[in-house]
């Protein structure tokens, strides 16, 4: 069979929302605590406490959003233990996650000068779970009201006299499990209560974003949908790529074919949950008003032999780049109603963008492919037919090829590719139709063996690198590509206009 891909220059009218490309940085294990926040004192190299390589590293991803502090941590923090002076803020019990204790010393002020480093916009998670009404209102009010009031002054006394800026606010997390064991039922009635005071204050218009269902639970998009569904900007969904069971999820590093395959498998399930969920809300919302928010999705893997199982710090291999381009390939072709994603986590958590050991720090292949696929974000996503061949493993099988395409600004096209097969290298032949294409660049990223990792010894043992003679050919209107087994890449096409 051959492999061919058209791509319709001409023809593109949704755009891929940066906002599909955001991040995830719960108080979990790792993540706030060393991974951004080392305090002033730190030996690492930071910024008024957080550390400068990170920050740096995340700002070559365009990071557009930055979702904190949960996760099911969100439903059990209470706002107010963590701003005013550090030496007097109350330290905490993480429950959730190891039973370690938190000085709260990483809170709103050291969040929002996180995302100000970072260029990113921040996305709060308020406490339904075990919070009040007051205090998610209070909390909106100290974060955007101008002033004067109580929490706006109690702001500036705090060091910040202008508001921040808050575009997106959660309001609660997985309420149908960690966040509160609710039904879909009391949670819709719940939102519809605590989202009344989710004011926006002066010119601060808030997003707000109902908590969705956990996978394949379309009852709970229903019910919410013909319930609140007016009352909500967004509506989330979670849903993690777990190869194995929850008990025995599998290997981040140690895993054979077969688990590299259903773990490609289960990642392509995604199509699936936002097509049927996203099916529900077409009908109570047919112009596509509330988006679907797929704010937690990555893989779950057992945690790292030797390090706290609270603390969800596993490794990223070759087979967690093929997941994230999976991911956002299918992201970026249901842009019309997904609009926002995070990935879980950001650092040193699940399928983290970078591991930290003290003051030593890697990137990771989920890194690189977010570099990688950056190119799409606010692009004009182009219709494409892709005709692929299977790879099979046994009695079952995946496409061999995914791809997702895009025009910018400047009218070049970008083609993001991901080829599945670890046996062999394939041919994936390219028809651009409505413009025709000067000049061909791209990158590709492989390894030989599927769970090739970077570690803090071999920091670079797996990266992109640039397209080599034979990787691509251009000739007219047909690009020839050829890729690696289980391989990633992107190509930026120069074009010569619309024909």
């Amino acid at each position: 069979m051959t492999n061919t891909l058209t791509i319709n220059a001409d023809q593109g009218t949704n755009t891929i929302d940066p906002h599909i490309y955001g991040h995830f940085a719960e108080h979990l294990g790792r993540c706030i605590y060393e991974g951004f926040w080392v305090g002033e004192d730190s030996d690492i190299p930071n910024t008024r406490g957080i550390r400068n390589d990170v920050v740096e590293a995340l700002k070559k991803l365009h990071i557009p959003n930055l979702r904190w502090p949960g996760g099911c941590f969100a439903d059990e923090y209470h706002w107010k233990d963590g701003v005013g002076p550090r030496e007097n803020r109350a330290s905490i019990v993480n429950t959730h996650w190891g039973s370690v204790t938190e000085n709260n010393h990483f809170g709103t002020h050291e969040f929002f000068d996180l995302c100000e480093m970072l260029g990113t916009a921040p996305y709060i998670c308020g406490n339904v779970g075990s919070g009040t009404v007051q205090e998610m209102s209070e909390w909106v009010e100290y974060c955007t009201h101008t002033g004067p009031s109580p929490m706006a002054d109690w702001r500036a006394r705090n060091g910040r006299k202008e508001p921040w800026q808050l575009p997106f606010f959660g309001v609660g997390n997985e309420s149908w499990g960690c966040g509160g064991n609710m039904r879909p039922e009391f949670y819709a009635d719940e939102y519809r209560r605590y989202q009344t005071y989710v004011r926006h204050y002066d010119k601060n218009k808030i997003f707000k974003i109902a908590c969705g269902a956990n996978s394949a639970d379309y009852e709970w998009t229903e019910v919410l949908m013909r319930r609140a569904g007016g009352h909500m900007d967004g509506l989330s969904l979670h849903f993690y790529t777990v190869p194995g069971e929850w008990k025995k999820k599998g290997s981040a590093t140690q895993f054979d074919q077969a688990e590299y395959f259903i773990t490609l498998q289960k990642a392509l399930k995604m199509e699936e949950l936002i097509q049927r969920h996203g099916g529900i809300m077409d009908r109570y919302d047919p112009k596509k008003r509330v988006a679907l928010i797929v704010d937690e999705w990555g893989t779950w893997f057992d945690v790292e032999e030797g390090t706290n199982p609270g603390f969800l710090y596993q490794q990223n291999t070759l087979r967690d780049a093929l997941v994230a381009g999976l991911t956002l390939n299918i992201f970026n072709a249901h842009c019309d109603r997904v609009r926002m994603a995070n990935i879980a986590q950001t650092v040193n958590v699940l399928q983290a963008m970078i591991l930290t050991d003290g003051a030593k720090m890697i990137l990771t292949p989920t890194y690189h492919v977010f570099e990688m696929w950056k190119v799409h974000q606010g692009a004009t996503m182009l219709p494409i037919h892709l005709s692929s061949e299977d790879y099979r493993h046994e009695d079952k099988q995946i496409p061999a090829w995914s791809a997702s395409a895009s025009k910018d600004g400047a009218g070049r096209i970008h083609l993001t590719v991901c080829h599945t097969n670890p046996s062999q290298s394939a041919t994936l032949s390219v028809e651009l139709r409505g413009t025709k294409a000067a000049s061909v660049s791209g990158r590709i990223m492989t390894a030989n063996e599927l769970n090739t990792h970077n570690t803090f010894d071999n920091a670079e043992a797996i990266a992109p690198r640039d397209l080599n003679e034979g990787d691509a050919h251009l000739e007219g209107d047909r690009l020839t590509l050829t890729l690696p087994p289980a391989s990633v890449a992107v190509f930026t096409l120069e074009t010569q206009g619309v024909m």
